[in-house]
């Protein structure tokens, strides 16, 4: 075990070379939490150690989420097979740039990582029927050629606004190019009426770009039941429910909806998910 009182490492992965992959929590529909989760089972990763949360989260009080206690966490994961790292992380209160570094150290140290990605959901007023679109930014040019590769959208144009700092993610891109380590941002646009339960199409979509990237060789089948499912069980309130039948077909015509409009589709459609599960 490593004695380095700022993290913890359980095992020494056996890795020449790797990419790492980060998922944080407080993300739309949960996505990048449930892709780190979901390859784990799927490639059988290990867990092998974690960053400390002194100095990064407030310890002076947890959150509770139905009556369990829920610790910041932080920790790392690895495929041999794959030369896989992954990082499932709480978004650090704060320290940052510190915390980030501290990142690349144990991931460069420990699993002499040459690349990574991190994953995230953004807002979009576009209906869950609408095929969801993965969209990247890249650091360094060869870790754009590696993206030509596949079928991304490459043009996002955004601007962080006045007055807000730039995401955790983004912040990850700048540090990593300061260590000339090839990175990418991935975000997928997900139906802000799935913005608080899950998105399995979004799942999919991210997925399947590793799956391609690494050779992953995933079996889609219990994605693909996932999204059969959540597709039901919406089509469901849609039939009983007239008015959010419109404001799904409003979505679906390009035609955008009033707040009011917004907020009822939100409510009826997480309280019925919630409600069956």
């Amino acid at each position: 075990m490593s004695e380095n009182p700022a993290y913890r490492i359980y095992k020494i992965p056996e890795l020449l070379s790797s990419s790492l992959i980060v998922g944080w929590s407080e993300d739309a529909g949960n996505l990048g939490w449930n892709v780190i989760d979901y390859l784990n089972k799927k490639l059988g990763s290990e867990e092998f150690g974690e960053l400390e949360p002194v100095g990064f989260f407030p310890l002076s009080g947890v959150s509770v989420e139905d009556d369990v206690v829920q610790f910041p966490q932080s920790r790392l994961y690895w495929c041999r097979d794959k030369s896989l790292v992954f990082f499932k992380s709480n978004m650090p209160r704060s320290e940052w740039y510190k915390f980030l570094h501290l990142l690349l150290d144990v991931a460069g140290q420990h699993c002499n990582v040459k690349e990574l990605y991190t994953i995230g959901g953004m807002v979009s007023f576009n209906a869950h029927t609408s095929p969801r679109e993965l969209m990247a930014i890249s650091n360094l040019p060869r870790i754009k050629r590696i993206l030509n590769q596949h079928n991304l959208s490459l043009n996002m144009d955004y601007e962080t606004p006045p007055g807000q700092r730039p995401t955790l993610s983004s912040f990850l891109l700048w540090v990593a190019k300061s260590r000339n380590i090839g990175a990418a941002s991935l975000w997928v646009p997900i139906p802000f009426y799935l913005l608080a339960t899950e998105d399995p199409a979004a799942c999919r979509r991210t997925v399947e770009f590793f799956d391609k990237r690494f050779n992953l060789g995933i079996d889609y089948s219990d994605l693909d039941e996932a999204v059969r499912s959540q597709n039901e069980k919406i089509a469901l309130v849609r039939f009983s429910f007239p008015e959010i039948n419109s404001y799904i077909n409003n979505l679906e015509n390009n035609i955008a909806l009033g707040q009011e409009e917004s907020e009822k589709l939100v409510k009826e459609i997480e309280e019925y998910l919630k409600r069956i599960e």
